[in-house]
């Protein structure tokens, strides 16, 4: 199974948490500050990814949370 994606996208004036593959979402929140705070404590909790959207719908910041199932080798 892929690892779980959370999604901060802009929804009209506000901001919404949205899960990867549901089109309704977690939480609406009028800034995009409060939405990457909410996602963020549901990503670190789950492990998996959290995408930041721009006020253009486009992906501007991508993190993984979790066990890495590549680490690097040193």
């Amino acid at each position: 199974m892929g690892r779980r994606g959370i999604h901060v996208t802009p929804r009209g004036k506000k901001w919404a948490v949205v899960s990867s593959g549901s089109l309704r979402a977690h939480r609406v929140v009028p800034t995009q500050k409060e939405a990457k705070e909410i996602a963020l404590g549901q990503v670190k909790r789950s492990g998996g990814e959290l995408y930041i959207h721009g006020r253009n719908g486009r992906i501007r910041e991508r993190n993984t949370y979790g066990k890495d199932p590549y680490p690097p080798k040193r």
